[in-house]
């Protein structure tokens, strides 16, 4: 199920990012059994087996490769691998809110949730243009506005737009005259400088 607004499936797998810690263990070979960080850039040390490539991966994935790595050693490489420690899923609220910050997407969030969550709204907010970062890829971050204001004075949410992890919402202090659909990362840290907060 994809979400429309802002494209993509709502519920994906986990993908490995680094400073994941997995674990290893091996059916028939447990002194093969390890555990890993996922480095800085995105390859584990495999026992014996070198260096292989694991950002982005699913679990599944990850023991594929796993596997593919160690059948030069081990005749049928039957490997379990287990997810031990990663990044809990967040979203971030700036701008004009009581508690800007960093909080735990621990469950289906909307953009007005993400406001309560973060203190509500300050006396000084344009809260009629709330800002929706998503990220695309590494370099690109989707935008939208949203009338905040205008859903909940209609008591209506219908047009609330729901979190994905590491989404940032802006609520900014004066009127956006004008925003493009897609920032560059830099372009998006120039938008949140302490001059447009």
């Amino acid at each position: 199920m994809g979400n429309p607004t802002l494209g993509g499936e709502r519920h994906p797998l986990y993908r490995l990012r680094p400073s994941d810690v997995v674990e290893i263990s091996f059916t028939v070979a447990p002194e093969f059994n390890q555990t890993l960080t996922v480095q800085p850039d995105g390859y584990v040390m495999l026992k014996d087996a070198g260096m292989v490539e694991v950002q982005g991966l699913d679990l599944e994935q990850f023991s594929e490769a796993v596997q593919k790595a160690y059948r030069g050693y081990l005749h049928d490489p039957q490997a379990a691998v287990t997810l031990k420690e990663f990044e809990r899923p967040y979203f971030i609220v700036g701008g004009e809110v009581g508690k800007p910050g960093k909080y735990e997407l621990r469950s289906d969030t909307s953009v007005a949730e993400a406001v309560q969550i973060a203190g509500g709204l300050t006396q000084q907010s344009k809260h009629s243009q709330v800002v929706l970062f998503r990220r695309v890829n590494d370099d690109l971050v989707e935008t939208r506005l949203l009338n905040l204001k205008k859903m909940l004075k209609q008591r209506s949410l219908k047009e609330d737009a729901h979190l994905r992890a590491g989404d940032l919402v802006f609520v900014p202090q004066n009127t956006i005259s004008k925003i493009s659909r897609f920032l560059s990362k830099a372009s998006l840290g120039a938008y949140l400088s302490p001059a447009h907060l």
